[in-house]
């Protein structure tokens, strides 16, 4: 059943200047766009609402919008450092919403069930601002969602004024527990320092062996299928030394 709320806005942030990793976004995962990828699993988490990538103007983001724009996503763009302008200006556009999701698309190994899980306890508790990262990260790298009311993304577009606070969105919310409920989800394994994210090429290796083990089998492969092959697989237990399982 289909649980997604017209309250429920999610923001995906992109864009193609990556300073690690340039143009990471639009790189072939399994012959589609990384982002179109990460886009058809979040897809699968029932609860959320619209999925709107949040780009800038910057006319190295010309090629992304275009490709999304082919595939039937809805963009909006705006300033390149002030993303939580952007956020802001993103939810004025496609809202209104109560609850805004924010994911970034440097994930496309995303999982729903802890999207779905994080929305839940965003809900059960009535908090300001859930996450799977806020109480401790135990999820892996890559598995990131935070959940927060409109009205707090709101306040913290209207009061920042630190850049830093500018470009990653949701640090005055969680930096001021004295003024917003900031809850977070755990689970028992502790996984945080386990890298699914792509911020190198040897990310971006290791998420297309997984595509390209998984996918043409099992296009909704589950994280632990992705838990499964690497143990399974030496080679990319410590794929670029970092650790993946």
């Amino acid at each position: 059943m289909n649980t997604a709320s017209p309250s429920v806005l999610t923001v995906l942030q992109a864009r193609m200047s990556s300073r690690r990793l340039p143009g990471k976004v639009l790189a072939d995962l399994e012959g589609a766009p990384m982002i179109l990828r990460q886009i058809e699993r979040l897809r699968r988490a029932p609860s959320l609402g619209a999925i709107v990538v949040a780009t800038s103007i910057e006319a190295s983001d010309e090629p992304l919008a275009h490709c999304l724009a082919a595939a039937g996503v809805p963009v909006h763009r705006g300033a390149l450092d002030d993303v939580l302008g952007r956020f802001a200006d993103t939810l004025e556009h496609f809202g209104p919403a109560k609850t805004v999701v924010r994911l970034t698309a440097d994930c496309p190994l995303a999982d729903p069930e802890v999207i779905e899980a994080t929305l839940a306890l965003h809900r059960r508790t009535g908090a300001d601002y859930a996450s799977s990262t806020a109480a401790g990260r135990t999820f892996a790298k890559g598995l990131d969602v935070e959940v927060m009311t409109a009205a707090s993304l709101l306040t913290a577009a209207a009061e920042a004024t630190e850049a830093y606070d500018r470009e990653h969105v949701t640090p005055f919310i969680y930096n001021h527990p004295q003024r917003f409920t900031v809850v977070g989800l755990t689970q028992p394994a502790d996984e945080g320092d386990v890298r699914w994210t792509v911020d190198l090429p040897d990310d971006l290796e290791f998420v297309r062996a997984v595509y390209a083990a998984l996918y043409p089998v099992k296009p909704a492969f589950t994280s632990d299928d992705v838990r499964d092959l690497v143990s399974r697989r030496p080679d990319l237990a410590r794929l670029g030394g970092e650790r993946r399982l």
